[in-house]
């Protein structure tokens, strides 16, 4: 059962929540319509830990400040992970493409591929490419220069160096010589800026 609360309360709930919102869009770099969203996810999660409030230990406004730093650290946290897995960009139709105005679900036509509502300039046919050019560079390479590939494909460089007793040093002088043998071999700066890289 919640604790009675009056309406000067509830309006400092209200104005808590409202200030943590527009702090977090901030820091999250969210667009603008994310705003109203979020602020309203802060005070329902800051409405359901009413329970938990005690009179006696602090202000209802110390105790949404501790509550709303809480659940915006996890909203934070979350948002980070889905950036991460979805390589960095921010998956919203609201939000502007780099270099436009418009938010993207204005740019896209109903034929545009799956890849285009993910921000992706790479078509299947690309990516098919990609995957062929590869493959036949790979299998011109020397053994070891495979194995540093699939090394890096899979591992982070200090988990190689762990595994491989190689000096950091040592790995990025092979990694720039094995740069140079790709990019000798067609496979170069486009690549590695792409999605695929």
């Amino acid at each position: 059962m919640f604790p009675p609360i009056s309406p000067d309360d509830l309006a400092t709930l209200i104005d808590e929540a409202a200030f943590a919102a527009r702090r977090l869009h901030r820091k999250l770099m969210l667009p603008a319509a994310d705003l109203d969203d979020l602020r309203q996810d802060l005070l329902v999660d800051l409405i359901c830990r009413l329970p938990g409030f005690d009179a006696r230990r602090g202000s209802i406004g110390a105790f949404a400040n501790i509550v709303l730093r809480n659940q915006s650290s996890r909203i934070a946290i979350r948002h980070h992970r889905q950036r991460r897995m979805q390589g960095g960009t921010v998956l919203s139709l609201d939000a502007p493409v780099s270099g436009a105005t418009e938010p993207l679900g204005c740019l896209l036509a109903e034929t545009d591929g799956l890849a285009a509502w993910y921000g992706q300039d790479r078509s299947a046919t690309d990516d098919a490419d990609t995957i062929h050019d590869l493959a036949r560079v790979l299998g011109g390479l020397p053994e070891e220069a495979r194995g540093l590939c699939v090394a890096l494909g899979t591992c982070a460089v200090a988990e190689i160096v762990e595994r491989s007793g190689t000096s950091r040093s040592a790995l990025y002088r092979h990694i720039a010589r094995l740069r140079l043998d790709l990019a000798m071999r067609g496979i170069g700066a486009e690549w590695d800026g792409s999605k695929a890289a």
